[in-house]
């Protein structure tokens, strides 16, 4: 691409983007490569910035793959299309004012960080999709460990609703 005349942040750009879509949380550290990556190529400029883009992209070449996140957005995404504008529950909604408090907002929330480890187990979508699951962890280790931690938190509830990517 740099000999066919590519503009070498052009190229820097679209690694984000690929560490991003195409690896993403197999190696969380792909994005955090190509991201400085490409604050150096606008820094150092070419051709100078032939060096680092050659690390930046051997590394994201060898890094594990999961589009699983890129998944993820997209189903929320789809999901709102379909079912549109739906309202924040109220145990989530802050309650600045009086009249706010005595309409519920805020009832019930249980805040993490003062439950152990750190997790209370609330739902926070609206009713009509309470329950959905947008994010599926791909299939490699470091989406296992997610994939793992989950299962930890949620217990019945997280396999329940995660089946089918726990085969």
């Amino acid at each position: 691409m740099i000999r066919g005349g590519e503009d070498a942040l052009f190229i820097a750009r679209r690694m984000v983007i690929f560490a991003a879509e195409d690896i993403g949380n197999a190696n969380p550290t792909a994005l955090v490569i190509a991201n400085t990556c490409f604050e150096a190529c606008h820094k150092i400029g070419y051709p100078e910035c032939r060096i680092i883009l050659s690390q930046a992209v051997t590394y994201l070449a060898s890094s594990p793959k999961s589009n699983a996140s890129y998944m993820a957005i997209d189903a929320a995404l789809a999901k709102v299309d379909e079912t549109g504008d739906l309202s924040v529950p109220l145990h989530i909604r802050n309650a600045p004012t009086k009249l706010m408090k005595e309409l519920g907002y805020g009832a019930g929330y249980a805040y993490d960080h003062s439950r152990e480890g750190n997790f209370a187990g609330q739902e926070f979508l609206p009713s009509e999709i309470s329950g959905t699951t947008f994010y599926a962890p791909g299939k490699n280790a470091r989406e296992h460990e997610i994939r793992s931690f989950l299962k930890a938190l949620w217990g019945e509830i997280w396999l329940l609703r995660n089946y089918e990517c726990i085969i």
